[in-house]
């Protein structure tokens, strides 16, 4: 790996250990300003908004833009969001919706940063190296956003607001200095001019003409679905003393863990997984995997069951991640790459938001247990995709783009 991978990865690690942190502080902080359920929920809402309503213009902005430069922009602008209301918080003007639009405001900016970050990898590596590349940044995000990012928060909200805020601003100027020692032009050239709309309708021509990436879309989409619906009432199924579970906070908090520590084994071991099976094969076990996070808990109650195939799914999910994440870098032009990210993100994340309104809608009026077994059925036949993505057709792919 070249050193500017090395920085790229440096910056992976911090940017996402900032957005660990400042998301678990800002709920933390915002209850010290009101006990109202829906306002502190809602700022979760307000990080993930800017990813439904932005991710197709930010897409191809960053296909028109220096992708490194977009990068350091989303950086500085979340530093400078936060600093503010670090500032508001400690002349005692800090309030309820100044941590709103510091959510807005960092949601979108994150946007722009993790378009960025996808789409600039080949341009850093080369495309041979993008499985082992993708897998130790997700490997980085994954251990900064999920394992120290909250821990870190709550330490730091325990030691004063300020500091909380302030840690996240830190890390993010040291990002910003990891990504100006990365060395090269990252715009890509264009030929005559278009509109922002005309760029967003090549981008999604090109997903939607594009057979294997298609397919990995509705897939993908379909399992988030899934996934999103099952995870909006598990806390209803999991703790408290009349719940299945019946887990208290802490033990649900160490439950739900397993999920990003099997994610970080599967980002260590994709390359070799992959090496080892090909790649259709390693998408059919891991999906598989992956759907035992749903259909464990339409057999049983069992919190160590339950952790278990929490772990194994985790691990699939992010093996499947870094193939189809590097795949669809190696396939798609470099001036499409933005746009086809956000794209891929808009699906993953919409999705999501559709499937924790369905679960709550289902188990209201058929049980918990009814949302369990239909999302188990819709994970499981998303696999279904992988008829039509074999192992020719992921080649093909590959070689279409080495026509070009």
């Amino acid at each position: 790996m070249t050193s500017g991978f090395w920085r790229l990865w440096t910056a992976a690690g911090l940017s996402s250990l900032a957005d660990g942190v400042l998301k678990t502080a800002l709920p933390l902080v915002a209850v010290g300003y009101t006990r109202s359920p829906p306002l502190v929920a809602g700022l979760a809402f307000a990080f993930s908004l800017p990813w439904l309503l932005c991710a197709l213009p930010v897409g191809a902005l960053v296909d028109r833009l220096d992708r490194r430069r977009a990068m350091l922009a989303a950086n500085v602008l979340r530093g400078a969001l936060v600093a503010a209301v670090t500032l508001l918080t400690v002349t005692g003007n800090g309030s309820i919706w100044a941590l709103y639009v510091v959510a807005l405001g960092v949601g979108c900016a994150e946007t722009v940063y993790d378009t960025a970050a996808q789409s600039i990898l080949p341009q850093v590596v080369g495309r041979a190296e993008l499985a082992r590349a993708n897998g130790r940044v997700f490997a980085v995000e994954q251990t900064a956003n999920e394992f120290a990012g909250p821990p870190l928060a709550g330490v730091l909200v325990a030691t004063g607001v300020a500091a909380a805020f302030a840690a996240p601003v830190v890390m993010w100027a040291v990002a910003v200095t990891a990504l100006l020692l990365v060395r090269g032009p990252f715009r890509i050239p264009r030929e005559g001019g278009t509109t922002l709309r005309a760029d967003i309708a090549e981008g999604l021509r090109f997903l939607i003409r594009h057979r294997v990436l298609r397919t990995f879309s509705v897939m993908i989409g379909t399992f988030n679905f899934a996934t999103g619906a099952t995870f909006a009432v598990l806390v209803l199924y999991a703790v408290g003393p009349g719940s299945a579970m019946g887990l208290s906070g802490p033990a649900f908090g160490l439950l739900m863990a397993t999920i990003p520590a099997g994610g970080l084994a599967g980002a260590l071991l994709a390359g070799p997984v992959e090496r080892r099976l090909g790649r259709v094969r390693a998408l059919a076990v891991s999906w598989l995997a992956g759907g035992l996070t749903i259909g464990v808990l339409a057999v049983t109650a069992d919190p160590y069951a339950v952790g278990a195939a929490f772990f194994a799914g985790g691990a699939g999910l992010l093996v499947s991640n870094v193939i189809v994440v590097s795949l669809r870098q190696r396939v798609t032009p470099d001036r499409l790459l933005g746009r086809l990210t956000s794209s891929h993100r808009l699906v993953a994340w919409g999705t999501k938001s559709l499937g924790a309104l369905a679960g709550g809608a289902i188990a209201q009026g058929a049980g918990l247990h009814a949302v369990f077994v239909v999302m188990a059925v819709m994970a499981f036949a998303a696999l279904a995709g992988l008829l039509v993505v074999t192992e020719d057709a992921l080649t093909t792919a590959e070689r279409a783009v080495t026509a070009r």
